[in-house]
């Protein structure tokens, strides 16, 4: 039976958005799928329409959403996460749900105290306005740019935004930013479970939603589990790594990591 793998997307991108992974991981002998956060619709066009949708959802009901999904699998697959959803697929397999994980310039979990003003400046898109903890909350094309695409051409930015970007949740942002003050934070992964399978970070040098110093905070903080933990660095990369021209890169980084692995 071919390996299963479940991609989760993050904030602002739409889970289309995984669809040359998709193909890319089906054409190298697994089976592969990207389901939509709660409250998303199968379309772009159809969420950008409906955002009150997915307004109000936090960490924890798009963990228990994807943990429902992957206990109707006959067996645990490989979750491949992007910003928020490399969170998401830190819980996840926290909680033994996953054979193994990939981390993708994975939002910060609890644990991570540093945060750098490129990181802070992206978040509070949503933070600077208490009500957005219960709504939904759109990129602008130049957010987008700064936050996302800064790494490629303007003209490729563009086309990123148009074809992928979706208003999303705010609560997850709120959540993540109080999670150090914040004893049972939803944004708390299990890193001692040395139980677990092998977990991949990578790490954007040019991003500035999800810096270096983030992952490497976030690779420190599993330090004491024996489970392997491997962090993959793409220096000149930004956070549009997994959807811009030079994504293959990273899905074959990825693939090449899961062989490694005997996955």
């Amino acid at each position: 039976m071919a390996a299963r793998v479940v991609f989760v997307h993050g904030l602002w991108l739409h889970a289309e958005s995984w669809g040359p992974w998709v193909e890319h991981f089906k054409a190298a002998g697994y089976e592969a799928s990207a389901p939509g956060w709660p409250g998303d619709a199968e379309t772009v066009a159809e969420t950008r329409a409906n955002a009150e949708r997915v307004a109000g959802y936090g960490i924890d009901e798009v963990v228990d959403h994807y943990a429902a999904i992957i206990r109707s699998l006959e067996t645990k697959p490989i979750v491949i996460g992007h910003s928020f959803g490399g969170l998401i697929v830190q819980r996840v397999h926290g909680q033994g749900l996953a054979a193994a994980a990939v981390a993708i310039d994975p939002a910060p979990i609890k644990g991570v105290l540093y945060l750098p003003p490129s990181a802070l400046r992206v978040a509070s898109i949503a933070l600077r306005n208490p009500a957005n903890r219960k709504r939904a909350v759109s990129l602008t094309e130049d957010q987008f740019r700064y936050g996302f695409a800064n790494a490629v051409s303007e003209e490729e930015s563009k086309e990123l935004y148009e074809q992928w970007a979706i208003p999303s949740p705010g609560r997850p942002l709120f959540e993540a930013a109080v999670a150090g003050l914040t004893l049972h934070s939803p944004a708390m992964v299990d890193t001692h479970n040395s139980s677990r399978g092998p977990l991949l970070l990578t790490s954007a040098g040019q991003d500035r939603t999800v810096p270096p110093a983030i992952v490497k905070q976030t690779r420190k903080l599993y330090d004491k589990a024996i489970a392997v933990t491997d962090l993959k660095e793409f220096p000149s990369r930004g956070h549009s790594l997994m959807i811009d021209g030079g994504w293959q890169e990273v899905a074959d980084a990825a693939l090449d990591w899961l062989r490694a692995q005997s996955l």
